[in-house]
């Protein structure tokens, strides 16, 4: 008889535990454990009533609201797995998502649903909606949950069944579902928090990152229910109100990307007030030692920097108590897990490199994921010899820690969000007038990257257009923010574009 396993056995055994201690805090909301658990199981009891159940899929369109962690454990629980979508996505984006995954259903906030509506609609699916402002005609998840009997238990799955699609932009200009398996999620989730981060039952963490995103799902919404700590939500990040709220509910783990580190520090010169945080963890993007620096200075506590991707649950590494800090580095390994430097020329096989030798970050263990929905070539390319080719270039030093010094992939990380230059590219494309684009990335004080974009145009096509046409086509952290009209392309002997050429002179010129 094989084991099983679920990931809403997080919630479920920590509201055991502590009950009526709160698990979410939304302003002057608080969600105690039961009633996470409560809502989670009256949500699944509503989508069971629908015909859900193992092997389908639920995607979830929210912000940071507690509603996520009731619809995202809720789908769980009926055996279903989960399809967050990014909130920032366009109706077409969104569609691609759902009808690719083959979503069984939409539980959408009501903020979203002029995106989210239309794209549930093209493929008719169901939609559910949760807050004030929802249209008549769609379901109102809310008042369905408190008609409906929850249900007694979740139901278990094996190990290795998917429990969370995340979709992740690829070269192709398409979206990959990576496939997390329960096994994935529920091993990341405990050492992360026990081992890695050494999160505690009386921390309170504050929710920033988005749920929908790898790092928010686990490192915050996961790991933080995991050990039965406090979560305070932020729906829309805003340093002022952020630095107030790690101020008023006595927060001690912030999770954030670069960017929330430099406008915290910005917003502590109007408030001297310090919060009581004993620690900070990063990711997403490389994190300035000058930010590292001064955040020690400002608030008393160090940054600890990891690195992961959504295809490795997602953390791989980390800066860790344990084996010291090195500023600059994403650390050693975490519990359980392998990660080298193989020779990037080899494509077919693993073959490791020397210490220090620079070559391909690749990963191993119960961190990574089962592979590409419906990709299986996709699949076979990202996992050879049993490792995860992460596309990322790095050295790994003596004393364990890795470093990460340039990128095989052209991806651009704005803001601590993953942006495909391809996808824009073929966005762009289909603008009338546009003969050529190159979507590339500049370093940018703020959001670590830039996106701007080189354009080869017939006459009299104009920039500021073409900018505010793509804005409406792409997610809002995605359109160029700059489109420089070109004569040319610089160009290598295979006639590629020479993206680093173009960085390096729009670079000078910023």
């Amino acid at each position: 008889m094989s084991s099983k396993a679920s990931v809403v056995s997080i919630l479920t055994e920590t509201a055991k535990r502590f009950p009526k201690k709160d698990a979410l805090v939304l302003g002057p909301t608080r969600v105690p454990y039961a009633a996470v658990k409560d809502q989670a199981m009256r949500y699944g009891a509503v989508l069971k009533s629908r015909g859900i159940g193992p092997g389908d899929r639920v995607a979830i369109l929210m912000p940071n609201i507690p509603h996520f962690a009731f619809a995202y454990y809720g789908a769980l629980a009926t055996g279903a797995s989960v399809v967050p979508i990014h909130a920032l996505l366009k109706a077409d984006e969104m569609e691609y998502i759902l009808r690719d995954s083959n979503a069984k259903a939409l539980i959408a906030a009501s903020m979203l649903l002029g995106e989210g509506a239309p794209a549930a609609r093209a493929i008719g699916i169901p939609l559910f909606g949760v807050l004030d402002g929802c249209p008549e005609e769609i379901d109102r998840m809310e008042a369905l949950a408190q008609a409906a009997t929850p249900l007694t238990t979740y139901l278990p799955r094996d190990p290795q069944d998917e429990a969370v699609i995340l979709y992740t932009s690829g070269t192709t200009g398409k979206p990959k579902g990576a496939i997390l398996t329960h096994d994935n999620i529920l091993w990341n989730v405990n050492v992360t928090a026990f081992d890695t981060i050494q999160m505690q039952s009386d921390d309170v963490l504050i929710g920033a990152l988005p749920l929908f995103h790898s790092f928010g799902q686990t490192v915050v919404l996961n790991s933080g229910f995991r050990v039965g700590a406090t979560i305070a939500l932020v729906p829309r990040f805003e340093p002022g109100p952020a630095l107030e709220l790690l101020i008023s509910e006595k927060v001690t783990i912030f999770a954030g990307v670069p960017t929330m580190f430099i406008a915290l520090l910005e917003a502590a010169k109007a408030n001297p007030v310090k919060p009581p945080l004993r620690l900070a963890v990063s990711g997403g993007a490389a994190l300035p030692v000058a930010i590292i620096e001064k955040t020690k200075e400002v608030f008393g506590i160090d940054i600890y920097e990891g690195y992961g991707l959504s295809e490795t649950s997602p953390v791989a590494t980390f800066n860790q108590e344990r084996y010291g800090r090195k500023p600059g580095s994403i650390g050693c390994p975490i519990w359980g897990i392998d990660v080298e430097i193989a020779n990037a020329e080899i494509q077919d096989r693993i073959e490791l490199m020397p210490t220090g030798e620079r070559g391909e970050i690749v990963i191993r263990g119960h961190n990574v994921f089962k592979g590409y929905l419906n990709k299986p070539e996709a699949t076979a390319e990202a996992i050879v010899d049993g490792w995860f080719r992460s596309g990322d270039v790095g050295i790994k030093d003596e004393d364990g820690f890795l470093f990460i010094v340039d990128r095989t992939k052209d991806m651009i990380i704005r803001g601590g969000f993953n942006v495909y230059p391809r996808e824009i590219e073929e966005v762009m494309n289909r603008y009338e007038g546009v003969k050529q684009v190159a979507v590339f990335g500049i370093p940018d004080s703020t959001h670590g990257e830039e996106i701007i974009a080189a354009v080869i145009a017939e006459p009299g096509l104009d920039s500021e257009a073409l900018k505010n046409w793509t804005k409406e086509h792409v997610g809002a952290y995605k359109y160029p923010r700059e489109i420089h009209l070109v004569d040319a392309m610089p160009l290598g002997p295979s006639g590629k574009v020479l993206k680093r050429v173009l960085t390096e002179e729009y670079s000078r010129k910023s």
